[in-house]
């Protein structure tokens, strides 16, 4: 008895090498041929639908093949014979995965097998998935432009942070899930989770650099003045006063002294704030050149990983 043809659809995201869902047998035609040696020949049609693993490591530019294993049995030389002519395509494309190629192959002498060639449409989930978290990389970037005063820049950069930790819990569930080759895609976020955050806490302690030339936090601050010294500091000015007569050409001097005093003390003030500020700047340029370039190189490694390493998963375990 031979049986033809076969046709079997194939899905993918499964945790067996291949699994047999369901299987669903009718008959081509109600004729039987029988041959004067006593053999039959009907043909049947079979719908198989199965679970394949596929190897998502590349995800979103995955591609992996299936084996699909045929079988029949027969004893002293009674029982099913295959005979498979020609394999075709059905349906090429289901969602965001279509089907390249389909052979059929011979492992061993009597190990029988369609080998289904797989790969996804790239260009939704590269939109979905990839495209944001390049874009606010980006963004975080172009941040450098805005000053480091004013606290722009840091809540612009806090912001980023938040939006990208909501974006990661939105796709927690939509991502593909972990197996023998996870996704590195889910690394990639990771990372540039780290960038970001790395980016904004330099930037809050280069902000505080600029203000005060220090980044030691310091938790003890100059309390108000007790009333008693400020009552002991004016008696003390108005006895001054009281018991020292100055002539106007004196008060005059004394009072060009004190303008000229903070006036010198503000140029100081000023000067020493300018160094701060100069120092803050050049360190937040070349922090600046170091995550554009560490940026640009990551990035281009892992396009490069996703788009040529692969994996190796092997799918002929169920004949072991």
């Amino acid at each position: 008895m031979k049986t033809a043809p076969m046709r079997l659809r194939c899905r993918s995201l499964s945790t067996k090498p291949w699994q047999l869902i369901r299987t669903t047998m009718k008959h081509s035609s109600r004729d039987l041929l029988v041959f004067s040696d006593g053999r039959l020949m009907h043909d049947v049609i079979i719908n198989a639908e199965v679970n394949c693993e596929i190897n998502l490591f590349n995800y979103p530019f995955a591609a992996d093949a299936c084996p699909i294993a045929l079988h029949t049995w027969s004893n002293y030389g009674c029982g099913t014979m295959l005979s498979l002519d020609v394999v075709y395509l059905v349906n090429k494309t289901n969602g965001d995965w279509q089907t390249t190629e389909v052979n059929l192959l011979t492992q061993g002498l009597d190990h029988h097998y369609i080998m289904v060639k797989l790969s996804i449409k790239y260009l939704n989930p590269f939109i979905t998935l990839l495209l944001p978290s390049i874009l606010i990389v980006l963004a975080d970037v172009v941040s450098f432009a805005l000053p480091l005063g004013g606290g722009e820049r840091n809540s612009f950069k806090v912001t980023l942070v938040l939006s990208f930790t909501m974006f990661l819990i939105i796709l927690n569930n939509e991502l593909p899930g972990d197996g023998e080759c996870s996704p590195i895609i889910r690394t990639h976020f990771c990372v540039c989770l780290v960038l970001l955050v790395l980016s904004m806490l330099v930037s809050l302690v280069l902000t505080r650099l600029a203000k005060d030339g220090s980044i030691i936090f310091s938790c003890c601050t100059k309390g108000p003045v007790p009333k008693k010294e400020e009552e002991n500091e004016d008696e003390e000015a108005k006895a001054d006063i009281s018991v020292v007569q100055l002539s106007a050409s004196e008060e005059h001097g004394r009072m060009l002294r004190k303008v000229v005093d903070f006036l010198e003390d503000f140029d100081a003030k000023l000067l020493k704030s300018e160094q701060y500020e100069q120092f803050a700047s050049r360190l937040d340029k070349i922090f600046f050149w170091l995550y554009f370039i560490g940026g640009t190189i990551y990035f281009s490694a892992m396009t490069y990983v996703m788009v040529n390493y692969e994996c190796e998963i092997n799918h002929f375990t169920f004949w072991y």
